[in-house]
């Protein structure tokens, strides 16, 4: 980790204690119901697969690619769906797992999208939770952490496809963004 292009917000031992009482949390609200937990590519799967460790119930994975920053930092409000769900979610529970709920206006695409899909439930669990930038009525119903504005890498998280790799959820220091952007 290059340590002069971060400022790091939650180290490892932080997130694997969140993460574990996420998973503890999940657990119990889904303890005898047929679960389905669905991770948003890429930014999902490193929180995902630590968070399924954690929630100790027989679980389906499936996986949605979704982009609406391309290289930007910035969220440009356009979802386009470049991988669907593999398998049907009609009388699932849905967990969508998240990296993290900036604005919500993917998240909110997403959510009438299943919807209309026959589930019996839809809620949603981010690692990180901004709602300073908000602008599609979305709250995660599972968070493990509300933060600032600041754009943060690592856990999954990425700018411009670096990053996602960092064990720690770090802010990345906008000379780093503003050089390359």
């Amino acid at each position: 980790m290059n340590l002069q292009e971060v400022d790091v917000l939650y180290d490892p031992a932080e997130l694997r204690d969140k993460i574990k009482e996420l998973g503890k949390k999940i657990t119990e609200d889904y303890s005898g119901k047929q679960l389905i937990v669905i991770g948003i590519l890429k930014g999902a799967f490193i929180f995902m697969a630590d968070l399924v460790r954690e929630i100790d119930l027989p679980v389906e994975l499936d996986f949605m690619d979704v982009s609406s920053y391309g290289a930007s930092t910035m969220s440009s409000g356009e979802v386009k769906i470049i991988k669907d769900l593999d398998n049907s979610i009609q009388d699932k529970h849905v967990l969508i797992v998240e990296d993290i709920v900036d604005t919500g206006l993917t998240l909110k695409y997403i959510v009438a999208i299943l919807k209309k899909r026959g589930p019996r439930s839809v809620k949603i669990c981010c690692l990180l939770d901004k709602p300073s930038r908000r602008k599609a009525d979305i709250r995660p119903d599972y968070y493990g952490y509300s933060i600032e504005d600041n754009f943060v890498v690592g856990c999954g998280l990425d700018y411009n496809e670096k990053y996602r790799n960092y064990p720690a959820v770090c802010i990345l220091k906008p000379s780093v963004y503003r050089k390359q952007g």
